[in-house]
């Protein structure tokens, strides 16, 4: 069956997913998630996309990017397989894939889909129990959008940097929408279109 063409368009974020192949971890050790924070940010400056939210769980990536150009997430994603399978693979003496065939994708159309994509991507940490405050994991960029963390791999989306007047309010104002209880309903609706690659 012929892959379905990619929605593409410079300066629109994407909301991506990619898993690990039969959804084994990705992630072995705190060093693994150190070097794919490095690359995801080497990548990101190469490829002229900019990185606003990510989580990286044990089995899966979330990441909300907006590229540039045509094409500049499918090259970023490509170049960073490249360089953490590579490391990955030589680090625990492995060959062969580590992901589950090609990232999904959809594009993110609206302010307010914007920030339930930070937001939807940045829970996932408590959603699977792993942690009491989304602040407790430190591998997302939670700390950052929400507390001031210093995170270089982070680029506020225009709709984030609207928030507030300051850092401060965008920060707190940020962070109490975080923490709003979120619709079963609106979950679903953002893993369908992100499944189905639609806007």
């Amino acid at each position: 069956m012929a892959r379905l063409p990619r929605f593409d368009m410079p300066g629109v974020a994407q909301h991506i997913v990619q898993r690990g192949n039969d959804r084994l971890p990705c992630f072995a050790a705190e060093l693994d998630y150190i070097r794919y924070l490095q690359d995801l940010r080497d990548v990101a400056q190469e490829n002229d996309c900019n990185i606003h939210a990510y989580v990286l769980m044990t089995n899966h990536v979330h990441l909300l990017a907006t590229p540039h150009k045509v094409g500049a997430v499918s090259d970023m994603m490509q170049a960073l397989g490249r360089r953490y399978v590579g490391y990955f693979n030589r680090q625990y003496h492995r060959t062969g894939t580590l992901w589950e065939g090609r990232f999904k994708s959809c594009l993110v159309d609206s302010e307010d889909y914007v920030l339930r994509c930070y937001r939807y991507i940045e829970l996932n940490p408590l959603r699977a129990r792993m942690v009491d405050s989304p602040s407790g994991y430190r591998w997302s960029s939670y700390r950052c959008n929400a507390e001031g963390l210093c995170d270089l791999i982070i680029k506020p989306h225009e709709t984030y940097s609207s928030l507030g007047k300051c850092d401060a309010d965008r920060r707190l104002f940020y962070s109490e929408f975080v923490m709003e209880a979120t619709a079963e309903a609106e979950m679903m609706e953002i893993r369908s279109y992100l499944q189905q690659g639609r806007v």
